[in-house]
């Protein structure tokens, strides 16, 4: 394995002309700009400091990874220059009402690319990258449609046993990532079933929660995104098998290929799944847009009762001090009231 700390090439602050902001990466903002040396368009992330993200992507290099160029070392304008993918992101493409059109040979050369991209940070790259913030937004495409895997402001080199901190998006991280449990390369793939549900269903996953309701769900009540009954079967299956609990039982990036390969093979998949995203309309508001209402009544409920249970908390520890105010009671009963006033806040 090489070591870390490959060499990259430092542009200097003042060979770059900056353009409109096009977004925020994790850690940084995203500016169109221009190296002037080079004459070419180019992304730059500009950063407080720079950490191990242009070191892991001075040794990527993939069709569907962002081309990184160089950095600026110059403090305090630290930056990650990258190519420039002028179709934006793939969230603000599915946001948009051009996605109306997608078909399914669009969402499986999609899905193809980005896993054939996960694939290689996975198992063919200088280092195993865990990417650990794979979502639309951080998917970039080229003019050509080409899917470009970037920000790779949380990745870490693979460990099983090292503690993660908590970075990434709610809605598209897995449990352990959720939890800052130790992860492997598979919190990556329960992000990608995510991403393949974005690709199908045009909805931003887990819409109108906020973040911290997103993940009591997904980890205390295992809930995941709702998949459409009229979603194809194999699509269902593929995302539910990406969204497994137990991090060892996911597929690898080599498993999925291969799945959507057998997928492609499948004569009755396109019009099946061009069906299905035809009558988005109806399952949409009957099947996804219910669930959610479920979900946001069930974080209701939980708050209302632990509301509740503070309140009662609250009157015992009173009726406790009153007692003990009143009447001189023995210290062991005082103790019972203590237990009974623990147990009911359980």
């Amino acid at each position: 394995m090489a070591s870390l700390g490959a060499s990259f090439v430092q542009i200097r602050f003042d060979d770059i002309l900056f353009y409109e902001n096009c977004g925020g990466g994790s850690f940084g903002s995203v500016y169109r700009a221009r190296w002037l040396s080079q004459d070419k368009e180019v992304a730059v992330k500009k950063l407080l400091k720079i950490e191990k993200e242009a070191e892991i992507l001075s040794v990527l290099s993939h069709r569907n990874i962002i081309q990184f160029y160089g950095a600026i070392l110059e403090a305090p304008n630290y930056g990650i220059v990258t190519d420039y993918a002028s179709g934006g992101s793939q969230f603000d493409y599915l946001s948009s009402a051009e996605s109306e059109d997608i078909s399914m040979k669009q969402i499986m050369t999609w899905a193809m690319d980005i896993a054939k991209g996960m694939h290689y940070l996975h198992a063919e790259a200088p280092f195993t990258v865990i990417h650990r913030d794979l979502k639309s937004r951080n998917v970039v495409l080229t003019a050509d449609a080409v899917p470009k895997i970037c920000d790779f402001g949380a990745s870490k080199f693979h460990s099983h046993t090292t503690h993660m901190s908590l970075v990434g998006t709610f809605p598209w991280m897995a449990p352990e990532v959720i939890q800052s449990l130790p992860v492997s390369e598979t919190c990556d793939t329960y992000s990608y079933g995510v991403v393949l549900w974005e690709m199908l269903t045009r909805e931003v996953p887990f819409k109108g929660l906020e973040g911290l309701q997103v993940a009591w769900l997904v980890v205390e009540k295992n809930e995941r995104l709702t998949i459409p009954s009229s979603c194809p079967a194999s699509f269902a299956c593929l995302m539910r098998s990406c969204w497994v609990t137990e991090p060892k039982d996911r597929p690898l990036f080599k498993h999925i290929l291969s799945t959507l390969e057998s997928m492609w093979s499948d004569s009755h998949l396109p019009e099946e799944c061009n069906t299905f995203l035809h009558n988005k309309a109806e399952w949409s508001r009957c099947e996804i847009e219910a669930t959610l209402e479920r979900l946001k009544r069930l974080e209701r409920d939980l708050s209302t009762k632990e509301q509740e249970l503070k309140e009662r908390e609250r009157r015992l520890k009173m009726w406790e001090r009153k007692l003990i105010e009143q009447s001189n009671i023995p210290v062991s009963l005082h103790m019972c009231f203590i237990t009974l006033s623990q147990t009911l806040t359980i």
